[in-house]
């Protein structure tokens, strides 16, 4: 109340000191301006979004046929995230997902899953949104790869119409010896034609277990081999590139694959990979936490692993390409921050005693290495 009554003593001051315009006088001008309409909305913005009792059978506009990219893909997301969900809460046997559903009016909407305070899980996220809007030129180069021009053709400062579908998840354990892992699958188009697909799994450990490491990107390795035998080394050094924290000189986690901007073979051949590296999830991710969620730890190892999460949400809130992306097109802000930990740490120039556990795998952030 008092910000409002201030904004209004503020507007009002201002009012009162400009001079009136001719043949109007103050009280008429204050008055027009009062009553004028609100800029009309150019794409969609923080507060279009509307809870819904349950999730209808698709968000993707009637335009398309159920053949169309736009569904199969929302469709495949959907199906990975029921499985997922499902699979996290058998294993965690004290944890659910809350959902909720929700719809923009200019078509679109979500199905944002969150647990919280889980027995094996203190926080995991799993969410679906279908986005219908137009967007900056800024905002589409932060969705994509440095350098690559999704807006071409645009005059400069025009909006570009675009739809995109994804599923994006963050999974925070417990235990300080079972890791962090997040993935995102996405598929976008422009209006005007231009399509690519992105994604990726990567796991952020506070703990080096090299069996751990060998079996997540030995599951990853054996779908990219799959599909094309230059995948895996390909987009395993680019989750190294891009997870890299610049400020500290340090990755995020131990990467996995990242792929971004793809749309140089058959969009059924970038989809079936998609589609089977969101389905690995399970296989390369839940064996690691079941074989650790149970180990003992110190206070001390649960401190680093608060410190390692504290280099998690630097990241996210710097650098990860959805989180601005998400701000830049009025995403929903509940939805775009779920992957933040619910608890972190800062400790002023922490540096691990030579030798111990910690300066061990602070070794492998500062310098990737190869796994399988």
């Amino acid at each position: 109340m008092m910000r409002r009554a201030l904004i209004v003593a503020l507007a009002t001051s201002a009012a009162a000191l400009s001079p009136p315009s001719s043949g109007a006088a103050p009280s008429t001008a204050r008055a027009a301006a009062a009553t004028a309409a609100p800029p009309a909305k150019t794409g969609p913005t923080w507060d279009d979004h509307v809870p819904i009792p349950e999730a209808p059978d698709t968000m993707v506009k009637g335009l398309e046929g159920n053949d169309s990219m736009r569904r199969k893909f929302e469709k495949m997301l959907r199906e990975a995230q029921n499985k997922i969900c499902a699979a996290v809460e058998e294993m965690d046997g004290e944890g659910q997902f809350r959902q909720d559903v929700w719809e923009r009016e200019n078509g679109g909407g979500g199905i944002s899953r969150v647990m919280a305070g889980g027995k094996v899980w203190e926080k995991a996220g799993c969410s679906l949104s279908v986005v219908y809007g137009s967007m900056p030129q800024e905002a589409l180069a932060s969705a994509t790869e440095r350098g690559v021009d999704r807006a071409k053709g645009m005059e400069p400062g025009e909006r570009v119409p675009f739809f995109a579908c994804g599923l994006s998840s963050v999974m925070h354990p417990r235990n300080p010896m079972a890791p962090t892992m997040h993935f995102n699958y996405r598929y976008f188009e422009t209006d005007g034609g231009v399509w690519w697909f992105g994604g990726g799994t990567d796991i952020t450990p506070a703990y080096l277990f090299e069996d751990d490491m060998k079996h997540f990107h030995g599951t990853y390795k054996t779908i990219c081999d799959e599909h094309d035998p230059a995948y895996y080394a390909k987009f395993k050094k680019w989750a190294d590139d891009y997870f890299l924290i610049k400020h500290r000189g340090e990755t995020r986690g131990l990467g996995g694959i990242f792929f971004d901007d793809q749309n140089d073979k058959e969009p059924d051949q970038h989809y079936a990979f998609s589609e089977a590296c969101v389905n690995a999830v399970v296989d390369a991710y839940l064996p690691v936490v079941d074989k650790r969620k149970d180990e003992p730890f110190t206070e001390k190892e649960k401190e680093w692993q608060l410190m390692r999460r504290g280099r998690y949400v630097e990241f996210n809130l710097v650098y990860d390409r959805g989180t601005v992306f998400g701000l830049k097109t009025g995403g929903r802000i509940e939805s775009i921050l779920m992957s933040l930990p619910e608890t972190a740490r800062w400790e002023y120039d922490h540096t691990p005693e030579p030798g111990s556990k910690e300066a061990e795998i602070l070794a492998c952030f500062k310098q990737a290495r190869d796994w399988v």
